[in-house]
């Protein structure tokens, strides 16, 4: 879907309460929407070389990254082929994937090497036993995952998106992540990436975000693929707290943003600044948003660190709020079905990038 098309009628209306409420919706969309689309995994700086691994959950499914001897990434879903037993847990790194359980051991490309006693077992062919791989794709250094093997590839999905992402952060490839902060939020996913996804709540809400650099009438978000792409203009750049060199490229002072569907954002803030949002479903009323910001080889920044502890200290302890009310608002048995706003014209007043939203998850979700 590249465009929000609404015709004259009655007004486009919310996704009813229970979509956010019912346990057996989230129950629906662990099995369905989040297995079927592209996952944030991980980053790259964490497998620098071969045996490296981290562990983590998509969709309740227990998955581990590792980098082969061939160099590739590769995942795998955190099982043993023999009695079931998880073969890692957190990150570090190996000679070869041992089970702790019996010692069977599979090499980085998933084949299983070595089983005690297993070459006693008459018909037991140990080429024919192997971990089970996961759809992967590294993206601008970024690793994501998709349950479903007949997934489209991620440009399919999110069209020019790498493109646009290397021209606003020319030195993507040279980063790493220097401070991950989590953010434990009381409602659904669903909410937090709503809020997330639209700027109609801003100047009631964000009073550091709209009297700073980002210029809020200018503030526009519109689908493009599955990607909703906040474009805006800057304003006072000589009052930022960093130093920018505006000749270095041609986004030096731009703000711009990316979010893939279904629960991951790219940000770049004035000077080709990248921070993250990904969002870690745990329950159907518990989400785990995690804020990533990046440095040159993961050095410590100063102005980074600054930068990460302003924002949770404002725009995210703002929306915190706001999304743990909603999620009690949509508990309330006097609450119906509310009327989107949706502007023909666009802009910052307007809700198109929530229906679009709404529609792709009436899609995943309905069919």
């Amino acid at each position: 879907m590249n465009e929000m098309d609404v015709t004259a009628g009655a007004p486009m209306r919310t996704l009813e309460a229970r979509y956010y409420t019912d346990p057996a919706v989230y129950e629906g969309e662990k099995a369905g929407l989040l297995s079927r689309t592209w996952q944030f995994a991980g980053h790259l700086a964490a497998l620098e070389k071969s045996g490296d691994y981290f562990s983590f959950e998509v969709a309740g499914e227990n998955l581990f990254c590792i980098r082969g001897k061939d160099g590739s990434v590769r995942t795998f879903y955190n099982v043993c082929q023999h009695r079931a037993h998880e073969l890692v847990s957190g990150e570090g790194s190996c000679k070869a994937i041992v089970c702790p359980y019996h010692a069977w051991t599979y090499d980085f490309d998933g084949s299983l090497r070595a089983g005690p006693n297993i070459k006693a077992v008459p018909g037991l062919n140990r080429e024919d036993i192997r971990l089970s791989e996961v759809r992967t794709e590294v993206f601008c250094g970024f690793i994501f995952v998709n349950l479903d093997p007949d997934a489209e590839p991620m440009a399919e999905w999110f069209p020019g998106v790498e493109e646009e992402l290397r021209a606003f952060v020319p030195q993507i490839d040279d980063l790493a992540p220097l401070e991950w902060v989590p953010v434990q939020e009381k409602c659904n996913w669903k909410i937090s990436v709503e809020n997330y996804s639209e700027c109609y709540h801003c100047a009631i809400n964000h009073p550091t975000f709209v009297s700073g650099v980002v210029n809020p009438n200018s503030y526009d978000i519109q689908p493009h693929g599955h990607c909703l792409r906040h474009t805006t203009q800057c304003q006072n750049l000589d009052r930022m707290s960093y130093e920018i060199d505006l000749e270095a490229n041609e986004h030096a002072g731009d703000y711009s943003s990316w979010f893939l569907w279904p629960a991951f954002s790219f940000q770049v803030y004035p000077g080709n600044v990248l921070n993250t949002y990904h969002w870690r479903p745990e329950t159907v009323d518990r989400v785990t948003v995690w804020r990533g910001w990046y440095s040159e080889g993961g050095v410590d920044s100063e102005v980074i660190r600054r930068l990460a502890q302003q924002d949770r200290g404002t725009t995210v302890e703002e929306d915190l709020h706001l999304v743990e009310s909603v999620q009690r608002g949509l508990g309330s048995r006097g609450y119906r079905t509310g009327p989107l706003v949706i502007d023909p014209k666009g802009g910052v007043k307007s809700e198109h990038s929530i229906l679009a939203l709404q529609t792709w998850f009436r899609e995943a979700y309905d069919g």
